[in-house]
Formats: structure tokens, sequence, C-alpha cells
């Protein structure tokens, strides 16, 4: 390549100390003789505006900057025509080797001949050519506190949003809730939820689109210009086209399968945590079996869940919910009493002070432990409670229990994971059972069921995001929240983790700053993550490809269909600059302006390989 190359070696950070810099620049100047090699003072931005200057006037196209990681300071500023390239001296080399070392001055040589031998053999990136036609509307499916959140937030920014609902009324699971644990200072008190003046706020915004009783047909194209084709309930199908969508379907809870471990099958005192929150919001609470009020109350924490094959977590609210309940029962009738029978208390955030309220009211009961058995004796209930720490069994008698079920996520691979489950209880039961014969020929196919296809995507991996453990579409909780692993795509809410409605809506304006960041990187001709602000995009050398589709296949964010004849569909915005179709094409067809299959074999032949007497 023509290329005139400059290296600039960074002397702060304590490079000076611990490195060679003589050496460094002979191996520049005398072992790749390059044009030009200076020492920096550091990479501050007085600093390399004097690289910029020198080399315009040395009419360089391709630099070398050798000092701290590229993260610490903005390639772009030295000059957007020239093709910069970092060498990372002081986290790769002196702070992890003894400074002055033989050994660690090697190392530091390595990574420059390296450095230099990238930068000869890397083309300038070139930004994709249609960023300039970048949608900036947001897609938010569902309309749940997450939802309602993100397209309020969205359109707050000043982006266009369309909402789009199954149900006919905007809310979610919110608008069946009777109250609402505490929200604010000094949280000790249950509040009223604040549901209808989220959906106003949301349906009132002049930015904001609602479909309510619509689902997704299908999802086309690419971040940026995605074209969703919506169907409305009896209606005709529409097409919106959006640059970036969230997806905040919500969870539906986790109910017991024929509740019969441990015997609660055919007891008509035994309700679930929504049916009791029902009942709350109807006005009393009473016995199923005679209509009789019910005063004493046990709830049993995480029912069904910790089940490594249908359901094995529990959440961080589940407690939570309880003593809400628990309280909903005591503010009704002060004589009432509310045993809540639990394995592990969780009072996440700011909720220690609701918890220490409880375990002050009179009429809330704690136990640690778990159900054994369940019977009628007497008309009333009798619960035997092993105590998990140790100490004697007990017995409660109750009116009513309630199973405090947790939350499976709405997404597809969730949605899968449900029906699968409910049918493998059914098969469970065994040949004699009704549906026994429907279940089991279901069984095998869910288990590789692709989903249910919320969003419809055209994606040659499948219509799903793809999920994690028990349905959940996160890319990786703690590293990337937000993040799916489909570009562009991001989950937020219940449809992420389980939590409660104030941190669902802190989650759906989160995941609308990371849908708000995607269209505006596209905008610019930038990817989104996890290389933000790289421009460089792969070359296909459609003519070698023997379509294998290795590269389709193989892609982790499914940036890559074929067209039909089993060539490679390469969608620019999709991808991520991971490099995986790089290395695993056979034909090595595939390579990027600044990162290719020659470069990296060069890079690896400059190392210097020391001789056996060295």
């Amino acid at each position: 390549m023509n290329a005139r190359l400059g290296v600039f070696l960074c002397t702060g950070y304590g490079i000076r100390d611990a490195l060679d810099l003589g050496a460094l620049r002979s191996v520049a100047l005398d072992e790749f003789q390059v044009e030009v090699c200076e020492l920096l003072a550091s990479c501050a931005s007085d600093d390399l505006a004097a690289v910029r200057e020198r080399a315009l006037a040395e009419s360089l196209t391709h630099v070398v900057l050798a000092g701290p990681s590229s993260r610490t300071y903005d390639a772009r500023d030295l000059n957007t025509d020239v093709v910069v390239v970092a060498v990372n001296l002081l986290e790769w080399v002196i702070q992890t080797h003894p400074p002055g070392h033989e050994d660690t001055q090697r190392m530091a040589e390595d990574y420059l001949r390296m450095g230099i031998v990238r930068a000869r053999y890397a083309g300038a990136p070139v930004p994709f050519e249609q960023h300039a036609l970048v949608s900036k509307t947001i897609l938010v499916v569902g309309g749940g506190v997450a939802g309602l959140a993100a397209a309020h937030g969205a359109a707050g920014a000043g982006y266009d949003v369309v909402l789009v609902e199954k149900q006919r009324e905007l809310g979610g699971y919110s608008k069946h809730l009777h109250r609402s644990i505490p929200t604010r200072p000094p949280y000790r008190h249950l509040e009223e939820t604040d549901i209808a003046q989220r959906v106003e706020e949301a349906s009132s915004n002049r930015r904001v689109t609602v479909y309510t009783g619509s689902t997704i047909q299908s999802t086309r194209g690419a971040p940026g210009f995605f074209e969703v084709t919506l169907r409305r309930d009896g209606g005709a199908a529409e097409t919106v086209t959006v640059g970036a969508i969230v997806q905040a379907t919500g969870f539906e809870p986790c109910l017991p399968l024929g509740r019969r471990d441990p015997g609660f099958a055919g007891l008509r005192d035994v309700v679930t945590s929504p049916e009791f929150e029902e009942m709350a919001r109807n006005g009393g609470f009473r016995r199923p079996s005679n209509d009789e009020p019910a005063r004493r109350v046990a709830f049993v924490e995480c029912f069904g869940s910790r089940d490594p094959e249908t359901f094995s977590f529990t959440s961080s609210i589940t407690s939570l919910n309880a003593v809400k309940q628990a309280f909903y029962l005591r503010e009704r009738d002060a004589e009432a009493r509310a045993d809540i029978i639990l394995e592990q208390l969780r009072a996440p955030g700011q909720h220690e002070e609701f918890l220490r309220r409880a375990q002050q009211d009179p009429g809330i009961h704690f136990r640690r432990g778990s159900v054994v058995s369940v019977s009628e004796r007497n008309g009333a209930l009798v619960l035997d409670v092993g105590d998990d720490s140790g100490g004697e069994p007990v017995s409660l008698e109750a009116d009513l229990v309630v199973l405090s079920v947790g939350m499976k996520p709405v997404s597809a691979d969730g949605e899968s994971l449900r029906r699968l489950a409910e049918n493998k209880s059914v098969v469970q039961e065994g040949p004699g059972h009704a549906r026994y014969e429907a279940a089991l020929a279901q069984v095998e196919a869910l288990a590789s069921h692709e989903g249910t296809g919320i969003l419809g995507l055209d994606y040659r991996q499948g219509p799903d995001l793809p999920a994690l453990t028990q349905g959940y579409p996160d890319s990786h909780f703690i590293c990337f929240p937000y993040e799916t692993r489909r570009t562009g795509i991001y989950a937020a809410g219940t449809v992420r983790s389980p939590m409660d409605a104030a941190s669902s809506a802190e989650d759906g304006m989160g995941a609308a700053l990371k849908a708000i960041q995607c269209v505006e990187m596209l905008a610019r001709g930038e990817s989104v993550h996890p290389r933000s602000g790289h421009v460089s995009f792969p070359h296909f050398a459609l003519e070698r490809c023997t379509q294998c589709k290795r590269c389709t296949e193989e892609c982790p964010f499914g940036s890559i269909n074929d067209d039909g004849t089993g060539m490679p569909l390469y969608h620019v915005t999709r991808c991520r600059h991971c490099g995986i179709c790089l290395g695993c094409c056979p034909e090595r067809i595939i390579n990027f302006p600044d990162y290719s299959v020659i470069q990296v074999a060069e890079m690896i032949k400059a190392v210097h390989v020391p001789e056996a007497d060295e």
C-alpha cells in the first residue's frame, strides 16, 4: 500500500520511566523506516492538536499512536482523513508487567511492530452510504409501565414514537393492581397506582402514535430502516418505518400447574396472588368455598419457583408483594391475621422501612420454612410448615391460602417455555388424563419451537429475540443492560428482569435512551455497540463465495441473511463488528477495510520470535 506513516510515542503516564523509548524509535525508524517518528508529552488535546498539524504538514495517510488506551482520547480529533491505529503501551504493557524489565521492553516493541504493520495494511474506514436516510422514529412494543415510560421519554426528547399494545387498553398488568408498594419516602405506606396518569401522558402526546388491539405481523430490514407491519384486530395491515425498537412486553404470573405440590389440588380456598389482588380490587376477601369472610390468611411465598425444569428462580419483589397483600387484609380488618411463609426475605432498594413496618404490625407474622402438606380440618385449612432454620415444624390454621407466584417474561421464547411446561405437566399426569394425547403431541414440537414471534423478525436465525435462561431476551443483565442480541432492539421492564412498577418505569426510560443513541449514531454512519463510533463495515468478495452459509449461521447478531440462492445478504446496520464472520469464512472473502485476514497474518509475522539461545 502507498501509505505515508507517522509514529508518535507518548512519554507520559509513566511510559518514559518504564520503557526504553530510544529502542522503540529504532524499531520504527530503522526496522520499518517510517516517514515520521516523534515523542509526545501526553495524549491530551493540545498534544493531539500537534500531531494533527504534523500529519498535515508531512501529508501522512496513517498514524500509529503508541501510549494509553484509545478509550482515553478521541482519535477522530487527529484528522478525519488519516487512518489512526492505537497501540496500548500503558494498560497492556507497563501496568501489567515490571517496569524496566527486558521482557517488558520486548513486549512493547512487538506491540509497536504489530501496530505499524496493521497501519500499513489498513484502509480508510467508510461509513455506510445510507446514513442520511435513517429513520429516527422509535417503536415501543407493549403498553405497560415500562412501555409507557419509554414512549413518554422518547417523545419528550423530541422523537416520534409508535406505541403498539395487543390489548384494547393501555396499562398492562398494573391496571389490575389494587395498590402499589411504596415508591416515595418514607417508604412505609401503600400508594395508589399512577398507571392512569402514565396512560394519559403517553396517549395525549402529539409525538406518540398509539395502536391498541394490534400485533406485529413482521419486522423487516435493519436498525435505522426497520419496516414493521402492524395488524389491528379485524383490521387491515399497516406498515411503519422505524429506526429502533423497545420491547416492553412485560410479564405474566407463573401459575402453579395444577396447584398439586404439596397437596393444594382440589382445595377451593387456595388462590394465587393475582386472584387475591382481584379480591382486593372488588372490595373484600371471602372464601371461595362458602363465601364467608377470610380473616386468617396464609401467604406462601415463591410457590412453584426453583423448579429446574420449568421455573428455576424467584424474583426480588415476591416478598414485597406478599407484605403488600398482607396490609390489604389488615387495613380492611384490624382483627385479621396474616402469616407469611417464606424461605428467603428480600427488600431491595428503599423498601427496608416497608418491611420493618410489617414486622412491627401485631397481625402480620413471618415464618421461615416451607409448606410440607396442607389439608382441610373442621372447616379450616391446616398447613404443616417445616422450619428451615432447624426448629420444630408447626401447624397453622387459615381460612384462605394465597400462593405468591413468580413472574415469567412475555417474550417469544418465554411464551413457548410456558406452554411447554404446561404440556409437560399434563403428560406427567399419565395416559388416563383427558388431554394426554394432545399434550404429548405438542411437547416435542414446543421443545424446539422458535417462539411465537412477537416481533416477527425476518432474520435468517429465526423470528424471535434470542433468549437466556427462562426466556429473558436481554444480552447480558449486568454488563449490557437493555441490549439484546439483535442490534437496535432493546428490552425493558419485566420482560428483562422481575421488578416493581417504579423500576420498570426507570427501565423503560433507560431503554428509550439506548434506542435514541442507536438512531443518532446510525445517522452519523457509526456503529452502535460494542465499538461505539466505529465506522468500518465488512466487505464481502462474493465472486469467491461458495454458499456454505457458515457466516449466516455463526453471526451471533443475525446480521447476515441469505438471498434465497444461498448467497450472503449482509445488513450493514445489524453488524456489531465482532469479526466472527471474518474468522469463520473458509474462503476468507469477508474483510474489514481496516481489519483483514491478511492484516492479522502480517501482524503475527511481525512479532519477533527469539532464538533458542536468547
